[in-house]
């Protein structure tokens, strides 16, 4: 296999099996909704993917699917930052897989297994969010609010460069991103843009240097709360850019991607939610076609 079909297969897969496989398909409503400060929750969660990976016509990859599974655990909690309602987050997930496909004309398959990397978030309410405590923040009228994010993900992923396919991409990546939601009676309106960045992976397969463009992102979500903690939200999500360099030769493989989902949150007892998402690809250029299906369940205290 030559450097450039190892570095298109590499990276396809290993994003698709690795933490940061989400990137610009995520789907997340209420992302930048205003929180009470002083607030703890965890959230531990499972999603299942599965479906096509679409790569560059010229490479000798055809019929190659991947089913994908994870378990992810988050930390977080609320805060005042300036005078402002802030978050920050936590998370580790595991991640197993297979995949499966035909390279030239011999059919291959494999499985990985193991910890994912590390994820941390930050989020500050810019406009519309300033921090109050539970019994003011029940009072508030809700209003438009702005906020920013940046997502830090860390190389501590299960990584052997002597394997092509791996559960860690072996990089940092950052993902500063600003979030707009306006309320309109029981609606909500969101949308946000985001930006992934990354840093070069220097010991790739092969003992080469890969890199990786900016990927940008674009999020819309819908939702109509029926009462607190029971809404339905429709969401949709088209990224773009991302084609990676092996040894300073670029690939022809930027991605234009989009996604369409739905997501359900239900409440359980006083403090805890249960959140179902459906999401599958409505265009996909490079990259996973994928279902997926994911369950969470949420607590908070304070």
């Amino acid at each position: 296999m030559t450097k450039r079909r190892a570095s298109a297969l590499g990276l396809t897969l290993a994003l698709v099996l690795s933490g940061e496989r989400a990137s610009g398909q995520e789907l997340e409503p209420r992302a930048y909704s205003p929180n009470p400060t002083g607030a703890h929750y965890v959230l531990l969660a499972y999603g299942r993917s599965s479906g096509d990976v679409v790569f560059d016509p010229s490479l000798p990859f055809s019929d190659v699917d991947a089913k994908v599974n994870s378990t992810v655990l988050l930390y977080g909690t609320t805060f005042g930052l300036f005078g402002r309602s802030a978050s920050a987050g936590l998370v580790g997930s595991y991640a197993w897989g297979t995949m499966s496909g035909n390279v030239a004309e011999e059919f291959r398959s494999i499985r990985r297994s193991g910890l994912a990397d590390v994820k941390a978030r930050l989020a500050v309410n810019l406009v519309g969010g300033p921090a109050l405590e539970p019994r003011e923040f029940a009072k508030r009228r809700p209003r438009t609010t702005l906020g920013t994010s940046l997502i830090v993900i860390a190389p501590t992923g299960q990584y052997d460069p002597a394997k092509l396919i791996n559960i860690s991409a072996n990089r940092w990546a950052l993902k500063p991103e600003v979030g707009l939601a306006r309320p309109v009676g029981k609606l909500m309106l969101e949308a946000y843009a985001g930006l992934w960045l990354y840093s070069d992976n220097g010991d790739f397969y092969g003992g080469s240097q890969r890199g990786q463009s900016p990927l940008g992102t674009f999020q819309s979500h819908v939702s109509y709360t029926f009462k607190p903690r029971l809404w339905v939200a429709g969401d949709a999500t088209f990224y773009a850019g991302g084609r990676t360099t092996l040894d300073g030769v670029r690939n022809d493989d930027r991605q234009e991607n989009s996604r369409l989902g739905l997501t359900l949150s239900l409440p359980v007892g006083r403090r805890s939610s249960l959140k179902l998402s459906l999401a599958n690809g409505f265009t996909t250029r490079i990259g996973g076609d994928f279902d997926t299906l994911s369950v969470a369940w949420q607590t908070l205290w304070f």
